[in-house]
């Protein structure tokens, strides 16, 4: 199979109606945070245990295309002694990689960061694709202000976030470019658009600068929401200046664009996202690339004991299920009700 046929292959197996990404690539301090919130210690046996549980829910891969993995995950085995990967490619599931390295302080921009992991991205890449995984992860972030983010932010992120994505395609794997606009503020949700329409562009511009075949990536950006010190916008709402915003920017040859859920509530990033698939006619599939927003009930099922997996499984189905609901636009607040 040649690199193009792979990428194309990879594509089509994560881009699919009523399917979506399971974001649980959380970094050893993100993970010991959300671990913290239900009482559990994060050491790397019970990271391990947590992730066999969820990633081994029964019908899972009905409502989830692909998951992407922390590199500890990538090297693990499942409590059964699979390999991760191998336990989700068993089911049809994707696996895939976080590859940047963090955000830090951005030199000379006060208030913007940049973010780490191009030295020695090639090989970190073809030794995960030895392991089994078949596309990444990067995430750039921008901060939103009266004056940020500065051109600058913009263009130095959106050329980490091509150079990659370029290094990803001549291998074969497939890149998800996360270009992720904070809720942090107390902004208007016309503001947010503004920025996320000056954030996607600049992007785009870069990744057509360094020849990256659109056709063969994915976007995970922000919905255009108020910051998260503003009043909260009616899900119509976020669906219209989403939408809106990211018809003006975002080329219709990209496959699809999977959303972060960014600080919102599991119930909030379903119904924000079943609201914007209530929209016919759009050039992509719009669906979700959710980590906590997925993950939060499970954990809460879960508490570190291993007695607890059943009680797991079925709240990471049913918060899968009723996402994948919302990428058709077929859900309903009272199926929060179901079991």
């Amino acid at each position: 199979m040649t690199v193009q046929e792979e990428l194309q292959a990879t594509i089509r197996d994560l881009v699919q109606p009523g399917k979506g990404v399971l974001a649980a690539d959380e970094s050893h301090p993100t993970i010991a945070k959300r671990f913290k919130a239900v009482g559990v210690e994060s050491t790397e046996a019970l990271r391990q245990e947590y992730r066999s549980i969820i990633f081994s829910a029964p019908g899972l891969n009905e409502h989830i295309s692909g998951v992407i993995l922390f590199e500890e995950t990538l090297e693990q085995q499942s409590l059964d002694g699979i390999p991760m990967p191998d336990l989700l490619s068993r089911q049809g599931i994707v696996p895939g990689i976080k590859v940047d390295k963090g955000k830090g302080p951005l030199a000379h921009a006060p208030g913007e960061e940049i973010t780490a992991g191009l030295d020695g991205l090639e090989p970190r890449l073809a030794a995960a694709k030895e392991l089994g995984a078949r596309f990444a992860k990067w995430r750039c972030v921008f901060h939103i202000s009266d004056t940020l983010p500065s051109d600058m932010a913009i263009r130095a992120n959106a050329e980490t976030l091509a150079r990659y994505a370029a290094i990803c395609q001549a291998l074969g794997i497939v890149p998800i470019v996360e270009p992720e606009v904070l809720i942090d503020g107390d902004h208007s949700i016309e503001r947010a658009a503004e920025v996320g329409e000056q954030v996607i562009r600049g992007v785009f511009d870069t990744l057509i600068l360094h020849r990256v075949n659109l056709e063969t990536m994915i976007l995970k950006p922000s919905m255009i929401t108020p910051g998260k010190d503003s009043a909260k916008a009616a899900p119509e709402r976020v669906a219209e200046m989403t939408i809106r915003t990211y018809r003006r920017c975002v080329p219709a040859a990209v496959p699809g664009i999977f959303f972060l859920s960014g600080g919102q509530t599991p119930e909030e990033a379903t119904q924000n996202l079943n609201a914007m698939n209530m929209h016919a006619d759009l050039p992509w599939t719009m669906t979700f690339s959710y980590g906590r927003a997925l993950q939060e009930p499970a954990q809460h099922a879960w508490k570190g004991d291993i007695a607890n997996r059943d009680s797991a499984h079925k709240a990471m189905a049913k918060r899968a299920r009723l996402n994948g609901s919302a990428a058709l636009g077929s859900y309903l607040p009272e199926m929060e009700k179901e079991g």
